[in-house]
């Protein structure tokens, strides 16, 4: 492993251990050229996930802009960042033992928009607010009126 401060690629590990989750191997490292210690994770990847966009571009798929959505969403709410990546990962293990290689933003919206709306409903709102591109305050003020019909 390369280390980030130096670009020395003889790091040492000095510590592993699995996750609370166990979806991750956290590993301690050191690097004997600039002393610095950082964190690494290591984690199983079942299948190649490809995206494919609203404009038909096809992109890897990346874990992190699933969590950076979520993290917008749940800014200052009561959500600790280990649910958060428990969530996360959930929703990469149900894609990746879907039997689906090419996966449309749709269906990942809609798993998010799912899990924000048992979660969290003012993170919902802001998440729908932004992935459903409302136009008007009209769109906003309908989603907002239908989010008691379905409780």
């Amino acid at each position: 492993m390369r280390c980030p401060f130096c670009g020395n690629h003889d790091t040492q590990v000095k510590d592993s251990r699995p996750t609370e989750d166990n979806s991750a191997i956290r590993r301690r490292r050191y690097c004997p050229a600039c002393e610095s210690r950082f964190t690494t994770f290591e984690r199983v990847q079942l299948r190649e996930l490809i995206v494919i966009k609203g404009n038909g571009d096809k992109v890897p798929f990346d874990r992190e802009k699933v969590k950076v959505s979520m993290d917008i969403a749940l800014r200052k709410r009561p959500v600790d960042q280990d649910r958060i990546e428990r969530i996360v990962n959930s929703i990469q293990r149900q894609l990746e033992t879907s039997g689906e290689n090419e996966i449309p933003t749709k269906v990942i919206g809609e798993m998010i928009m799912n899990t924000l709306r048992e979660l969290d409903q003012i993170a919902y709102v802001r998440f729908a607010s932004v992935y459903k591109d409302f136009h008007e305050v009209r769109e906003f003020n309908e989603f907002i009126g239908n989010l008691g019909d379905d409780d």
